[in-house]
């Protein structure tokens, strides 16, 4: 039975632990709200756009779009995206397994970098082989979640899609939390660069549009849009993911706070009945010894 001083001092450090995880619960669930609007207005505009920008890859040819050029090449780009934070459950755990196992299985043989957004992918990775080196790629891109806008996040696109244009890479693929709900973060491997163009059913080659304004500017204004927004998106994804995490993850420690507290107090009200029992048997002897 463990002393009273020991058991009043955990029962101290449990209050203060769940107060915390508590305080950090509700940071994160206020975050979450204005994270959550962002990626649900966001997500119906990429996704179409997107769309668009695969329906008029399929009728450019490559040398009319260098966003599309299709590759055998095995110099591939993987953008991995965690949280600067951790106490987010498996959030980040989850993107750097993802990422390790497209190294070793689906680009096994290729010349993988990883180009890290986030402090804890770029801890998991800066002592590898895989880290960027040499290049003209942003390497401490840290601070873009601290404040997230498409004006700050547009340029570190724009610099891949250079990147790709001039062959530096064959291949670009972003690896994120894409957000379902508070509670449910499902891990994506999207597909940068190059642009899939989409399929025509039933046809033999593409469909025929009529470009207003020209193609030309179809090509260099509305698909670097497009692609900048789909890299836009998939950050928004990842930060409404990590709050969505942390929020989950601080309302379970809480709850387990709870219980071990609940537990501390009876084995405390234990050890402190005990002890008075000790103390009761302990007098009694005494008076019983002096009347003898």
């Amino acid at each position: 039975m463990p002393n009273l001083k020991e058991v009043r001092n955990r029962i101290t450090s449990v209050s203060s632990t769940m107060q915390i995880t508590s305080a950090m619960k509700m940071v994160s669930a206020a975050k979450l709200k204005r994270a959550q609007d962002a990626i649900i207005q966001m997500r119906p505009y990429a996704v179409k756009l997107q769309e668009i920008l695969q329906n008029v890859s399929s009728s450019l040819d490559t040398s009319e779009n260098a966003y599309a050029r299709q590759t055998n090449g095995k110099n591939v780009l993987i953008i991995a995206l965690s949280s600067n934070r951790g106490l987010a459950g498996a959030f980040n755990a989850n993107i750097i397994k993802k990422t390790w196992s497209l190294i070793r299985n689906e680009y096994a043989g290729h010349n993988i970098s990883v180009l890290s957004i986030g402090k804890k992918v770029q801890d998991a990775f800066k002592r590898t082989d895989y880290n960027i080196k040499g290049t003209d790629l942003p390497t401490n891109l840290n601070e873009l979640f601290d404040k997230l806008t498409f004006n700050n996040v547009a340029p570190v696109a724009e610099t891949i899609m250079e990147a790709f244009a001039n062959k530096q890479f064959d291949q670009v693929v972003i690896v994120y939390n894409q957000f379902k709900n508070a509670a449910v973060q499902a891990v994506q491997v999207e597909q940068f660069l190059p642009i899939i163009p989409t399929a025509s059913e039933g046809k033999s080659g593409s469909v025929d549009y009529i470009f207003e304004p020209s193609k030309e500017f179809i090509v260099n204004d509305l698909i670097p849009r497009s692609l900048k927004t789909q890299f836009y998106k998939a950050m928004l994804d990842s930060l409404a993911s990590e709050h969505g995490a942390r929020m989950t993850a601080m309302h379970k420690a809480t709850d387990n706070a709870k219980e071990m507290l609940k537990n501390l107090k009876i084995s405390y009200n234990k050890a402190r009945q005990t002890a008075i029992t000790t103390e009761i048997l302990e007098i009694v002897a005494g008076a019983e010894a002096l009347n003898g």
